[in-house]
């Protein structure tokens, strides 16, 4: 793992900490389809049909999608088993794009 994933997991953490975060399908859908949502977490290995719903609504709302990390890193970074995770705020999504384009 290069320093600016383990920066990402990081950052992942502080954000859940300050409350920016949302999790769980539903919920990021709604705040995808809202545009609340500035950034998007979605697990490698997350299932091809929730993979390919989410990529899609990232695409057509252009939301930055990652799919950089398994369901057990970002479950380990947040605490919560989690594959799909919105982030809500906007400068912990710059700074989460900064880190992901930098590699």
């Amino acid at each position: 793992m290069t320093n600016n994933e383990q920066q990402v997991l990081n950052l992942l953490g502080i954000a859940r900490a300050a409350r920016q975060l949302v999790s769980g399908e539903d919920t990021v859908l709604k705040n995808i389809q809202t545009q609340k949502a500035k950034f998007v977490f979605l697990a490698k290995d997350a299932g091809q049909a929730t993979a390919k719903k989410f990529t899609d609504k990232c695409n057509f709302y252009g939301i930055p999608c990652s799919q950089e990390f398994t369901k057990i890193q970002l479950s380990q970074a947040t605490g919560q088993s989690r594959t799909i995770i919105g982030v809500v705020q906007p400068g912990f999504a710059k700074k989460f794009e900064q880190l992901l384009k930098m590699d």
